[in-house]
This record gives C-alpha cells, structure tokens and sequence, in this order.
C-alpha cells in the first residue's frame, strides 16, 4: 500500500510539470489545493495518464477500478457494459457454485493434460482447488462444471453481479468455453471486488489463495514478476475474440493489487493472445504505475 501512495505522487508530480502552470484541465493548481485534493481523485488522474497515455493500442481493451469503492478509473474498452464471452475468468465463480452443493469441500483432481480436456498438452498432475485456480486447469474446472447446469448457478451469478447463464447450460459452457455464457466486462471486474469482500466466507479463502499463487507461480506469474513493490491476486483466461477482425481467440486478465490489501483492480483483453501472455502487458501496465 505505501509503494502505491509513492508511485501515485511521483506520478502526479510529473503530471503537474509536463501540464504547466494550469494544469491539466487549465485551472491554476496551488500548492495548497493540491495537498488538499483527495487522493483517490490524484491517483484517478495520473493512471488515465500513464495507461491512456502509454498503452493505446487496438489491441489492448482495459478497465480501471478503485478496489475499495468500485469506481471506474479508466476506460479504454468499447461498450464495457456489452456481454461478451470472458473464458476462464468465469472459473471461480463455478467453483463458488459447486462448492455451495458440496458443503463447501472441493475435490482434488488429476489433470492428464490433452487426455482429460485440459488446455495443457502435458498433465499438471494432482490438483486442488488453489493450484486448479493457479494454474487455470481445464481438466479440473470440467470435472466440477460436470455436476452443475445454469440453474445452479443462478444464485451465485446473482449474488456476484454476473450476467445470468441460460438455466438450461450444462457442461463445459459453465467455465467459460465456447460463447454461450457472455457476461459484461465490467459486471465481471465488480464480481472479483465483490469475490474479495467475501473473503471471509466459506469457500472463497482457497479461491483467493489460488489467485495468489498464480501471480506467483502460475499463468499470471507475469504480473508477480513485473511487480517490485506489492503482490497481487491474478486470473487469466481465454476467450472467443470479438473484435471485428477475429482472431483465434484474446487472453483476459484481472489483477487486484496489492494482494493483502488491494486499492486497484485492472481487468484487460489483449488481442490474439492466450491469457498467460496477456499476463504479461498487465504486468507491464501495472509496473509502470508502480515506478
């Protein structure tokens, strides 16, 4: 939390050089109006700055939230509130629902890579929940989106924000392969504000745990390593592109930082990429506001 304060005012300082007298809107800007001015609104300005600023591409679609209010920051995504396929970002929220049926106790499984459906030609092995979250194993989240159908998982799209499934949705579909769940960036960045706030409740510690260990050592170790200062709680995935040149598929990340605390989410979409390679400009993204 202290790096982000000092990257905030380091950055507002050099907005406030490069702007000039006026500033950014034109108003004289003292001293004393500055020190007086929130926090929260500095911080706001100078991440529209850098990311808006240095991140640009068509390729790159990003939300920006305030993690303790739910504000948006910045937007640089067209239509945020359209539903759209988001892939393995769906996954702990299957988990939430199959845990809800299970006493809230979820199994451990064995991937067998390609052999058991998983995205990884080769096995990741024995699994539980916080290393299927980790590593986002295809394998694992099958074997749970087996037992469900949309109408399970009504209660907690509801209780998340989610845009609804078709009641009638079995398998695969319900950990975000294929199209058929579509759910709105930005109902997708609140769920993982909301997922955090209930992190005190059952099921949700192992969830947030995976999400650790996949800025650590897992398909968001890109964000882990590009921080210097904090740690973050990563989920990558996935997804049918639906851009209007379509590629294979775009690679899809949340970043909430820092992990213990955080202040910031980033949601983003990069273009032709799988979500572990995504990974890597979020890590960028959130390395330059943190410097």
């Amino acid at each position: 939390m202290v790096a982000l304060k000092k990257f905030a005012v380091f950055l507002i300082f050099g907005i406030l050089l490069a702007s000039g007298p006026s500033g950014r809107n034109g108003a004289q800007l003292s001293p004393s109006k500055i020190a007086a001015a929130p926090a929260k609104s500095l911080f706001s300005q100078s991440a529209v700055q850098v990311l808006g600023r240095e991140f640009a591409s068509s390729d790159i679609s990003f939300l920006l939230l305030d993690a303790r209010t739910g504000e948006l920051l910045s937007s640089q995504w067209d239509d945020p509130a359209k539903p759209i396929p988001l892939g393995s970002l769906v996954k702990p929220f299957t988990a939430l629902a199959y845990a809800e049926g299970h006493g809230f106790q979820y199994p451990v499984h064995l991937c067998r890579g390609e052999a058991s459906g998983c995205w990884r030609p080769r096995p990741h092995g024995k699994l539980d929940i916080v290393s299927a979250i980790s590593v986002s194993c295809n394998s694992y989240f099958r074997a749970l989106a087996s037992s469900l159908t949309g109408e399970q998982m009504l209660p907690t799209a509801s209780r998340f924000g989610l845009n609804a499934p078709d009641a009638g949705l079995t398998g695969p579909a319900l950990m975000g392969l294929g199209d058929q769940w579509q759910i709105s960036p930005l109902n997708m960045a609140r769920a993982y504000l909301e997922l955090y706030r209930r992190r005190d409740q059952p099921g949700v510690r192992e969830i947030l745990a995976g999400m650790a260990e996949s800025a650590r050592h897992g398909t968001g170790t890109q964000v882990g390593r590009a921080l210097k200062h904090s740690d973050a709680l990563v989920k990558t995935g996935t997804a049918p592109c639906t851009h209007p040149h379509p590629a294979p598929g775009d690679g899809l990340v949340v970043a909430l930082v820092p992990a213990d605390q955080p202040e910031l989410l980033l949601l983003v979409r990069v273009h032709s990429v799988p979500g572990a390679t995504a990974a890597l400009t979020v890590g960028r993204m959130l390395s330059r506001l943190e410097e």
